[in-house]
């Protein structure tokens, strides 16, 4: 499974990225805006320094809802980095630029996805991730790991080469959950990714290690 940091903040992203275990980052124009990034130059330029930071895929999201504007801003964002993976909302207008940039080898990630139906309509079109927004559908008292379920079984039983990439990952136990399922990606904050490494008996028994070395030397 790949790790995927959620993200817009370098720190953070360089601290995933320096624990060794990150294989790429997603953002969004809200998460941007959180880290107080405005301006089409200023946003481009932190994706520039994203890219700078991580080795592996870097999603980048387009604004524009019509097919026209999401060709023009992914051509734009395609062209900052290699790294660069160009975030399509699903809608209609979406499908189409999903096929378009997939004609075209740019890889793209198929964001804003609630279903099945969804996810296929993405794989057709060349989508190189898909992502579920698995912590969204949670809010609703609605099965996110479920439709991750029936999503690995439709890719599986077509052999799409679509990745599934498990979005709006809240917790420890939705990466683990998502792991089991055979999600491809997940995409997540950093504490959920710290998390997995805690467990009280860890911090136990290295306490006892520790005292009886002490004990032992005095």
């Amino acid at each position: 499974m790949k790790f995927f940091i959620d993200t817009a903040n370098l720190a953070q992203i360089k601290e995933a990225q320096d624990l060794g275990v990150l294989d790429g980052v997603t953002t969004n124009p809200s998460l941007m805006a959180k880290e107080g990034i405005t301006g089409q130059a200023n946003v481009l330029a932190h994706y520039r320094a994203i890219c700078d930071i991580v080795d592996g895929d870097v999603s980048a999201e387009v604004i524009s809802t019509d097919f026209e504007g999401m060709v023009r801003e992914g051509e734009i964002l395609a062209a900052l980095d290699e790294k660069i993976v160009v975030k399509i909302p699903m809608i209609k207008d979406g499908v189409k630029a999903l096929k378009y940039f997939s004609n075209k080898g740019v890889k793209t990630n198929c964001t804003l996805i609630f279903s099945a139906g969804q996810a296929l309509m993405a794989a057709k079109a060349g989508a190189s991730y898909v992502s579920p927004f698995i912590g969204r559908l949670d809010d609703i008292s609605t099965d996110g790991l479920g439709l991750i379920e029936s999503i690995r079984l439709i890719f599986d039983n077509y052999a799409f080469d679509t990745e599934i990439l498990a979005a709006s990952v809240r917790h420890p136990m939705h990466i683990i959950e998502c792991a089991q399922i055979g999600a491809d990606v997940i995409t997540g904050p950093l504490s959920a990714m710290e998390a997995l490494m805690k467990h009280p008996l860890t911090d136990i028994g290295l306490a006892k290690f520790l005292a009886d070395h002490a004990k032992a030397n005095g």
